[in-house]
């Protein structure tokens, strides 16, 4: 016959929410290891950044994150996993702004992105520039804007794909100035930074770790940084305010979820395993290694972050279904 601590034991280690052991749930977590989502192929640039987080984050836990790759439909079925799970805090869901954002705009989705998950914290943010090739009459962003609205159409602005960052913000643009150009879709930045420093297409939105090193050697024009704030790599580069383009902000992040309903003291303790891993010395170069930034640290709370991701869902949903941009 069990007795009701060895059921409550029984309970615990099962799940938190049952029996209305929650709160006993809560207080030994985590008792076992917990399992990461990444909703991409291993060895993408999220799954590099995962698995420097969820390696740093099991020093504070006392347990191991075991990174686990499910992609597929542009890694929906990864964050429907982590929906359907027990919200106990031993499934979570590591993302980005392609995955917790613009995903809810171009698919119809069995889960809801504003709703169905509790945040952790974001963990890193990539910039991005507006870049041109150098022969390109403009040598400012206002210049270029200026060129754009009189020859409508006449420009080609790289991407390398519908709903692409490059895509997005070349929507964003054309809205904020009424300029207008055409998009060439290319199978990755990559071949469409190329094809910029070719002087094949007019101009490209990359990111810092593709378009700096191609500035640098004189093979492109930069106009700005599309953030309020400038790089640290690319400290001479205006923003878009200081270039004449106020509100020109676009940045790729990631994140860290949890599915609805897991109790505040273990999104606390997750939380707190994601800071002290994010004031890691070793942690931040391995984070600029690859071409991005830690996040500001109010974007490090829950609370911080979680308005940060529905205020990006806010600006990013009209600005894409306004396109017409689908998935494909």
């Amino acid at each position: 016959m069990l007795t009701r601590r060895t059921l409550l034991s029984a309970t615990v280690g099962a799940g938190c929410g049952i029996f209305g052991v929650e709160l006993a749930c809560a207080q030994n977590f985590p008792s076992r290891p917990i399992t990461m989502i990444v909703p991409v192929a291993a060895g993408s640039g999220m799954d590099t950044a995962a698995r420097i987080v969820a390696e740093r984050m099991r020093m504070p836990l006392g347990q191991p994150i075991t990174v686990e790759n499910v992609g597929g439909a542009s890694g929906s079925l990864g964050i429907g996993r982590v929906a359907r799970a027990s919200p106990d805090g031993y499934t979570l869901s590591y993302g980005a702004w392609a995955t917790h954002v613009v995903n809810g705009a171009v698919y119809a989705l069995p889960y809801d992105l504003s709703s169905d998950f509790e945040a952790i914290s974001q963990t890193i943010s990539t910039r991005f520039l507006i870049a041109a090739k150098t022969a390109m009459p403009a040598n400012d962003l206002q210049g270029l804007v200026t060129w754009l609205k009189a020859n409508p159409d006449k420009a080609s602005a790289g991407t390398s794909g519908a709903g692409s960052p490059a895509h997005i913000g070349g929507v964003l643009l054309q809205s904020l100035t009424g300029a207008r150009f055409q998009f060439v879709p290319y199978r990755g930045t990559a071949p469409a930074m190329q094809d910029l420093v070719a002087g094949q297409i007019d101009m490209m939105i990359d990111n810092t770790v593709n378009a700096l090193p191609q500035y640098r050697d004189g093979r492109i024009k930069v106009y700005a940084v599309l953030a309020n704030n400038r790089s640290a790599a690319a400290p001479d580069i205006p923003t878009v305010e200081e270039a004449g383009v106020p509100g020109f902000h676009l940045a790729s992040w990631h994140g860290l979820w949890a599915p609805k309903g897991t109790p505040k003291t273990v999104v606390a303790k997750l939380n707190a395993a994601v800071v002290e891993a994010l004031a890691d010395p070793a942690v931040q170069k391995r984070i600029a290694d690859l071409g991005a930034e830690v996040p500001p640290r109010e974007h490090q709370t829950p609370e911080g972050f979680g308005a940060f991701h529905k205020a990006e869902i806010t600006k990013w949903w009209p600005i894409i279904k306004a396109a017409g941009i689908k998935a494909q």
